[in-house]
């Protein structure tokens, strides 16, 4: 482990003991959760906020709002961000990680990982790829927002299809949409009495 400052050069380094605690595809699954916290999670407002790379990470706030902290990761880089006082204070109303600590580490990763590129999180061998609704997480129809989840050998695979999005997507969407229309017409109307 070595850290590095702001002109390049190793400030601190620290020969690691490296020892296997998790199998490979085991550490994947993990990995592929954590992604989803920056992709359509607590931190998606990392990729709003100008984060292109692959990467993952967890959110974190304390009772009384109290500490706010992101860690996150790329394949080059893991860096966190803790928002506190030295003596335990309430930061401010609503002040979650999500909110205070990561837009800092978004940005820091920006900046960083023009200097350290981040790759893609390649899956080990022993994983299978497969393809779910990202609304029932089952086998998708025609129409379903899809996915893509990593099983290892002896996971159950899901194998009914999703019920929810039988029929044309497209139509069901446009049907919501005009019941919504609806209802704020009415509303109106009976505001306006027209």
């Amino acid at each position: 482990m070595r850290i590095l400052d702001d002109g390049g050069a190793t400030a601190y380094e620290n020969p690691l003991e490296l020892r296997r605690v998790l199998s490979e595809p085991v550490a994947f699954q993990a990995l592929t959760m954590l992604r989803d916290v920056v992709d359509m999670g607590t931190a998606a407002s990392a990729r709003s906020l100008g984060l292109r790379i692959p990467a993952g990470g967890k959110t974190g706030t304390t009772d009384e709002f109290k500490d706010a902290w992101f860690v996150g990761f790329s394949t080059s880089v893991v860096a966190g961000v803790w928002v506190g006082f030295d003596q335990p204070a309430t930061i401010g109303r609503e002040a979650y990680g999500a909110r205070i600590a990561l837009p800092i580490w978004a940005e820091f990763m920006r900046r960083t990982t023009r200097a350290l590129p981040a790759g893609q999180f390649e899956p080990p061998a022993g994983l299978r790829e497969v393809e779910l609704c990202r609304v029932s997480y089952l086998r998708p129809v025609e129409n379903c927002p899809t996915y893509v989840e990593y099983f290892k050998q002896g996971d159950e695979v899901p194998s009914r299809l999703c019920p929810i999005h039988r029929g044309n997507f497209k139509q069901e969407a446009r049907k919501v949409l005009n019941d919504i229309l609806s209802g704020i017409g009415r509303k109106l109307r009976g505001i306006f009495k027209w």
